[in-house]
């Protein structure tokens, strides 16, 4: 596929850019055009073929785990300290819950967790579950995956590692691409261009035919 070649070439070239003392993260960023930003919203759980990094992992469940960061019921009141609220939303990538419990969730920690985004949802972070198993399961599936919402017409997120393999950053980048040009209401011509860069470098434009 042509848009692959690219990319491996555009990787190329960002490889070839000043060596840095830490692991930089590699940057996609998809610029829209022909968007209405208030008609036209992309809101996706996309799954990664590549995990990126473990995310820290915080659920809120009726009992203890042992295999997960617990916010017990018992816990609840402590957080209406704002200070300590604050504390837990920002020690944590990712919180997912028990369905039973989810109404007091979103009464005690909506207002936090909503707008950090890292509120538990249907598409990804709620269990009726709760043995180790299908805890394990979920936060593998929440380390594999990216939540996408437009907010303007570009879509900025992290894909990948430096220190990954090219093919592994390149399939990552095509799932994510896929799945918005699934989702875009005109296709491939919503997509304006692709933009990829390191952490310290200057973006590399990818111009879509």
């Amino acid at each position: 596929m042509e848009i692959e070649q690219e990319l491996r070439k555009a990787l190329e070239e960002l490889r070839k850019t000043e060596e840095r003392k830490f692991n930089q993260t590699v940057d996609l960023i998809i610029n829209l055009q022909k968007f209405n930003i208030k008609k036209d919203t992309v809101n996706a759980v996309i799954s990664l073929p590549y995990i990126i990094k473990n995310k820290k992992i915080a659920a809120f469940l009726e009992t203890k785990n042992t295999g997960v960061d617990t916010i017990t019921q018992d816990d609840f009141k402590k957080y209406s300290d704002k200070k300590e609220l604050k504390k837990l939303v920002n020690s944590y990538d990712f919180f997912i819950a028990q369905a039973s419990i989810m109404p007091k969730v979103a009464t005690v920690f909506g207002k936090i967790l909503g707008p950090a985004g890292k509120m538990p949802s249907p598409q990804l972070g709620i269990i009726m579950d709760t043995n180790e198993r299908a805890i394990t399961e979920l936060k593998d599936k929440v380390n594999k995956s990216v939540k996408i919402k437009t907010k303007e017409p570009s879509i900025k997120l992290a894909i990948g590692k430096q220190s990954m393999k090219d093919q592994e950053i390149i399939d990552n980048i095509m799932a994510v691409y896929n799945t918005i040009l699934k989702a875009l209401t005109k296709g491939k011509e919503n997509i304006k261009n692709i933009e990829i860069k390191f952490t310290m470098t200057k973006p590399i434009k990818i111009i879509i035919k």
